[in-house]
C-alpha cells in the first residue's frame, strides 16, 4: 500500500484535527518563535516534548512527520558545515587559508540546523492535519485588516493555499520522474559525488515543466469554475473558538513564554 506523501492532508478525528484553523495557525507562529527563542538544551528540550505530544495526539506517523527535515539532510549539512567553517576566525580550533573551524562555529552550525528541523517538523504537522480549504480560511480571516491598506487578503490566502497544497504534488511528481530515469540508467545512489550530481541533472527540467503544467491545468480549471477573484463572494462568517481552541492557544502562548524565561 502506497505511503499517503509528506505535507499532504491526512483526515482524522483526533484532537488536534478537530481544532480551528485560525487556532493551529496562531499556535503554529507561537510556537515558531518558541523555537527561534530557543537557546539552551532545556529550551530544545521543552519544544521537543511539545512536539512529542503534538504528533502523539495527532496520531501522526513518525516517518511522515520528521519526513521533510530528513530528506533536506544535505541542505542542512551544507548549512551546518558554512557556520562551522566560517561563524567566527577567533579561537579557532582548525583553520586553513579563509576556513576557521570553532568550538562557537560549531554550535552555532548545530543551533541553526536544530531551528530549521524543527521548524520543518511544527510547519508540517499543521499541513498534515488540516485542510487546505481551512487554511485558506483561516488566512483569509487573520489578514483581514490589512484591508484596510488595499491588500487583497483572499485572494493572498488563495495564492499562499494553493502554494502549500502543491509541495506534495511536486514530490509526487518528482518521486515518478526519479523512477523513469532510474528505469533508463540513472545512479541517484552511487558514491561518487559528479556521477551523483549529473543523475539528478535530468529531474531539473521535467520537474519545473511538471510545474507549470500544473499551474496551467490549475487556472484553466479555476476559470471554468467561475472564479474571479475572492473579492466578489459573499463573504462567509468565520464560526467562533471554542474552549478547545482556546486551550490551546493558552499553552503555545506558555511554551513561548517558558522559553523567553529560560533564556535568562
Amino acid at each position: 500500500m502506497k505511503q499517503p506523501l509528506t505535507g499532504r492532508f491526512i483526515p482524522g478525528d483526533s484532537p488536534v484535527h478537530a481544532l480551528d484553523a485560525r487556532a493551529k495557525l496562531i499556535c503554529l507562529i507561537l510556537l515558531l518563535a518558541a523555537v527561534v527563542s530557543a537557546g539552551t538544551v532545556y529550551g530544545y528540550g521543552l519544544i521537543l516534548a511539545v512536539i512529542s505530544v503534538i504528533l502523539l495526539v495527532a496520531e501522526l506517523p513518525l516517518h511522515l512527520a520528521v519526513g521533510p527535515a530528513w530528506r533536506m539532510w544535505p541542505f542542512l549539512s551544507v548549512i551546518f558545515i558554512m557556520n562551522a567553517l566560517f561563524f567566527t576566525a577567533t579561537d579557532p580550533l582548525w583553520s586553513w587559508w579563509i576556513f576557521h573551524i570553532s568550538l562557537a562555529g560549531v554550535q552555532q552550525g548545530i543551533h541553526v540546523v536544530t531551528n530549521v528541523a524543527l521548524i520543518m517538523i511544527i510547519s508540517n504537522a499543521l499541513t498534515l492535519t488540516t485542510a487546505p480549504l481551512e487554511i485558506t480560511k483561516a488566512l483569509a480571516s487573520l489578514i483581514k485588516p490589512l484591508r484596510l491598506i488595499g491588500i487583497p487578503t483572499d485572494d493572498v490566502a488563495m495564492i499562499i493555499s494553493v502554494a502549500i497544497r502543491f509541495v506534495p504534488t511536486l514530490l509526487e511528481e518528482a518521486d515518478m520522474i526519479k523512477k523513469a530515469q532510474i528505469a533508463r540508467g540513472a545512479r541517484f545512489e552511487s558514491k561518487r559525488l559528479t556521477e551523483k550530481a549529473k543523475s539528478y541533472l535530468p529531474l531539473i527540467v521535467p520537474i519545473f515543466i511538471a510545474a507549470f503544467r500544473r499551474a496551467d491545468e490549475l487556472a484553466l480549471a479555476m476559470e471554468a469554475r467561475g472564479y474571479h477573484g475572492a473579492g466578489r463572494r459573499t463573504p462567509q462568517r468565520p464560526a467562533p473558538l471554542r474552549l478547545p481552541d482556546y486551550a490551546a492557544l493558552m499553552v503555545c502562548m506558555t511554551v513561548s513564554i517558558l522559553q523567553l524565561a529560560l533564556l535568562r
